[in-house]
């Protein structure tokens, strides 16, 4: 591995959602305003996507009051806070500039459909598993600690409850 493949590595991003033309995204950027740092939420399409590595970029439009805007970001810029994927769409093309000229339903994209079948069966347990044993590893201290907690109450309820039975049992058997 040489020396430019290694500091690419130390500065990509972990966690970067797979993205494709089409989705419709929600990119949370940081904007300095003066001497003021604050994220600026900018949702739309995804119109294209390029580069490799760390110099992958992708395209985002959107029309706000009659007006397309489209804003181009780097996936891994420290400057990209989050990106999330609101929706999947189904595209057959990788650049989707003729969007520019659609307006209204005309350029609307449908929604991608899950995969059907008995691989997507084994991805979906695969990425359920995973999920799991991430979970659980964050939260085996807190569940111990509750569990502990847990205990403690139900042990001063039980104590308070013997003598409220007993009391309940000795009118009882005065009665009798």
């Amino acid at each position: 591995m040489n020396v430019i493949d290694q500091l690419e590595k130390e500065q990509a991003k972990k966690k970067v959602p797979q993205l494709r033309s089409g989705d419709t995204v929600r990119v949370h950027a940081k904007v300095v305003e003066g001497t003021r740092e604050r994220i600026q939420v900018f949702e739309g399409t995804v119109i294209r996507v390029t580069g490799a590595g760390l110099r992958r970029n992708f395209t985002v439009r959107r029309v706000t009051h009659g007006v397309g805007v489209e804003r181009t970001f780097l996936i891994h810029s420290p400057r990209i806070d989050k990106i999330d994927v609101v929706r999947h769409g189904d595209v057959r093309q990788a650049r989707l500039y003729y969007l520019r000229s659609k307006v209204g339903k005309e350029g609307r994209i449908r929604e991608r459909r899950a995969k059907v079948g008995v691989a997507a069966v084994a991805e979906a347990e695969e990425v359920e598993e995973v999920e799991e044993e991430d979970e659980a590893g964050a939260e085996e201290p807190e569940v111990a600690a509750e569990a502990g907690a847990e205990a403690e109450v139900e042990e001063e309820a039980e104590s308070e409850a013997e003598p409220e039975q007993q009391q309940e049992q000795e009118p009882a058997a005065k009665k009798k």
